[in-house]
């Protein structure tokens, strides 16, 4: 059997903030619609650090850095991905959509498509929309979407925390665009 020895931070070659900061990323806006749990955002931007995410829009009542909650769980990718704050979701929706985003909220809707079967395609921006911990995206929000994606499930519960859906889709695209 190979002996397996854990690999210390320092042999990760992690890129710097600055180095970070100029990686092309992918075609991906992540859009928090409402997100109460502080611990929930800062999981976000881990997550959205890790795949190379171009930006997080954090709206309505969710928390923005600095804060020690959201840096708890962030553990710093706060600083390295590029964030922006909208009062109101749909303003975010309007800005994005301005500048070519293909706009899909995450959520159990009629006619949503499944994750497994949907195909992001190369050359196309998309702008992925998590919603509240106990709501899920605003209908408002689900009305201006170019479409709805569900993630399956199969046990006794309806939804994912929203960290786990937006760790879940992310890793789907990222892995479906072969970055």
């Amino acid at each position: 059997m190979i002996q397996k020895r854990k690999l210390a931070n320092s042999e990760l070659n992690r890129k710097t903030v600055e180095e970070y900061r100029k990686v092309d990323k992918l075609p991906i806006i992540v859009v928090l619609d409402n997100i109460r749990s502080l611990n929930n955002v800062g999981s976000v931007f881990r997550t959205s650090d890790a795949l190379l995410v171009e930006k997080v829009l954090l709206c309505g009542i969710t928390g923005t850095p600095p804060d020690k909650e959201i840096h708890r769980t962030a553990l710093g990718a706060e600083s390295s991905v590029v964030w922006e704050y909208f009062d109101e979701t749909p303003k975010a929706i309007a800005a994005l959509k301005d500048l070519g985003y293909r706009v899909i909220s995450v959520e159990q809707a009629e006619y949503s498509l499944n994750l497994i079967s949907y195909q992001p395609q190369d050359g196309e921006k998309y702008a992925l929309v998590f919603g509240n911990e106990l709501r899920g995206v605003d209908q408002a929000v689900v009305d201006l979407s170019d479409e709805c994606i569900e993630i399956p499930q199969f046990g006794t519960k309806h939804s994912f925390n929203i960290s786990v859906s937006a760790g879940i889709v992310l890793w789907d695209f990222f892995s479906k665009l072969q970055r």
